[in-house]
């Protein structure tokens, strides 16, 4: 009963969280071009259950409004893998005619779902005269169509600027490291299905970055039409260098669903008088220049490259550290711009001071506009000497677009007071540029005292090279690859030599194959063992003395075994092979199974030692 009610308790709670981290969305649906005069429907669809009488409608200046609002809502639950996804869906549909031709918008709608309020974009929408919209269907005789193919009246029913690809930047003139903001965008008049081959642009000459953004589609107006506009890319460029650089075009294959008007007779209501055909479209975007400008002359020497604007901060751990203690400078840079690139500033200490290695921690975020964050650097050093130093400022410079002028952040001096080292070992007060005792303790456990009498050196462990055993070695290898190149080469002859590799393995299948026959013997298979008693015998004659089995017979048989002074064995052999003849055939069998199995093996050993000798 528990392990239910807990079961139950999951379920309702995977539903509810389920349906509440469901993202509320409120949009417009209507055609992208219709007809003056023409009746089409707007829809406004939220996937979220409404407040009571919250709904707002636009005012539908331009349209007449035929009918609605009317409303359709639906749910739907699944559950896959344990998983339970819920969609709720709530209409308003309205049928509307426009009033004159050209671009008209439908406004914004408003509507409440638990007590938020949530806006559709307005929507355009291009409005054509009655004869334009029929224009694609009656511009040729129905002769003349029925002679183009299908892709070819395709072709001319997509217009040349029904699909567009446009690769726009955010400014067109900036200096070197400034950010810009380039979009390519895929603009359609037509139902768009798929696309194949996309080249990208290749960005020469800028470092890029590419954002996160919404695809699409959005309706868009460009040159007075009304698109459907898809995002295809967002980038972030930064120029490494000055002068002109050009964007190369970027190129992709796009396929757009057609809907050809055929000229065939429709025979009842249902008959298509279109057909549906897949056309595919290669658009490319205009190369776009951008002019990169130089930094101006009179650099100072701590500028490295940094564009933008920032600010800085620089920080002392401790001011008071004793001799041979640690410290570190902390120094955080912060802003927007190509903060990516900004280096750590040079930081000048005493004399006696070691400086390590310089840790770096950043948290940058790439926006529209640029990158926004800081980078921290640590500067950890060991005061060496005692005394009363002062550390000099930190100096940061970078550029400024919006001013075109050089920025110099600096930070206040820092004063470090180190006392003497509480084991005794730090050096006189006051003289930095001596080494602690400590130091030269240190060094004397790595660095040894030069001998200067004669060394008595002699050598550990004789060598190989030259030595008898070594002699001895090379010898044994190459009489081991001279006999391993005869071995070899006899192998190759004889794997060459087609009949001699046949003879070889003439017993070997022989002998295969009578074990296949004594287990259909075991079986009782009269059939099987016969048959497979002869493949064994006219097997065995065929590969040991290379007859032909086109050409071998029981007379060719007897005629070889004759010549090589087998007499007694050709006359056994043949008379095996005819009973197994026989007696695959015929219900009376002469000898039995095992007495031919026994002399099959027997013949076949004493022609093979035969042969052999």
């Amino acid at each position: 009963m528990g392990k239910r009610l807990l079961a139950v308790l999951t379920a309702l709670l995977t539903f509810f969280t389920a349906f509440a981290d469901e993202q509320v969305t409120f949009e417009t649906s209507a055609p992208m071009i219709v007809s003056a005069g023409e009746a089409f429907r707007v829809e406004f669809t939220l996937n979220a259950k409404p407040d009571d009488k919250s709904f707002v409608a636009p005012s539908f200046e331009g349209f007449n409004v035929l009918a609605g609002p009317s409303v359709s809502q639906g749910s739907s639950m699944q559950i896959i893998n344990g998983s339970m996804t819920r969609s709720f869906s709530y209409t308003i549909v309205y049928v509307l005619q426009a009033q004159s031709e050209g671009q008209i918008v439908v406004g914004k709608a408003t509507i409440a779902s638990d007590g938020k309020s949530y806006t559709t974009r307005p929507t355009p929408i291009e409005v054509r005269s009655a004869q334009s919209g029929q224009s694609g269907g009656s511009s040729q005789s129905n002769a003349q169509a029925e002679e183009q193919s299908l892709e070819q009246r395709a072709a001319g029913q997509l217009a040349e600027d029904d699909l567009m690809l446009r690769l726009s930047v955010s400014r067109s003139s900036v200096y070197k490291g400034e950010a810009v903001r380039a979009t390519l965008k895929l603009y359609s008049r037509v139902n768009v299905i798929g696309s194949e081959g996309a080249k990208l642009p290749s960005f020469n000459g800028f470092w890029n970055q590419q954002l996160e953004s919404e695809q699409g589609p959005f309706r868009e107006t460009l040159g007075g039409k009304v698109y459907d506009a898809y995002n295809l890319g967002e980038w972030i460029l930064y120029p490494q260098q000055s002068g002109r650089l050009t964007i190369d075009p970027a190129k992709i294959t796009i396929v757009v669903q057609m809907f050809v008007r055929n000229n065939r007779p429709r025979n009842s209501f249902f008959d298509n008088t279109h057909d549906i055909y897949n056309l595919r479209r290669e658009v490319a975007s205009p190369a776009i220049s951008i002019d990169v400008k130089p930094f101006p002359a009179g650099a100072p020497a701590s500028f490295a490259g940094a564009v933008g604007r920032y600010t800085m901060e620089a920080n002392l751990s401790s001011g008071s550290i004793a001799a041979n203690s640690a410290a570190n400078i902390d120094v955080k840079i912060s802003g927007s711009g190509n903060i990516g690139f900004v280096s750590e500033p040079k930081l000048t200490l005493p004399t006696s001071f070691e400086l390590y290695d310089i840790k770096t921690t950043e948290q940058i975020k790439t926006t529209a506009t640029g990158s926004v964050g800081f980078r921290r650097f640590e500067y950890p050093f060991i005061a060496r000497a005692e005394g009363d130093y002062t550390i000099a400022p930190v100096e940061f410079t970078y550029f400024s677009p919006e001013s075109g002028q050089y920025v110099t952040l600096c930070s206040d001096s820092f004063a470090v007071s180190v006392a003497p080292d509480k084991s005794g070992s730090s050096a006189s007060a006051g003289v930095s540029t001596l080494v602690s005792k400590q130091d030269v303790r240190l060094l004397g456990s790595d660095i040894r005292f030069i001998k200067l009498t004669k060394p008595n050196l002699h050598r550990a462990t004789a060598p190989l090279v030259l030595s008898p055993l070594y002699f001895a070695l090379l010898a044994a290898m190459l009489l081991l690859s001279v006999v391993l190149y005869f071995v070899i080469g006899k192998r190759i002859r004889d794997s060459h030599n087609s009949v001699l590799v046949k003879g070889r393995r003439a017993n070997k299948v022989a002998v295969q194959r009578f074990r296949s026959a004594e287990r259909y013997m075991r079986e009782n298979n009269r059939h099987a063992f016969y048959e497979e008693m002869l493949r064994a015998m006219w097997g065995y004659i065929s590969d040991r003395f290379n007859i032909p089995v086109a050409d071998l017979t029981k007379e060719s048989i007897r005629e070889e075994l004759t010549r090589r002074g087998a007499t007694e064995q050709a006359k056994a052999i043949t008379a095996i092979i005819s009973q197994c003849e026989e007696a695959q055939y015929s219900p009376v069998e002469s000898a039995t199974m095992n007495e031919i199995y026994a002399k099959g093996i027997e013949i076949i050993s004493k022609i093979e030692s035969l042969v052999k000798r």
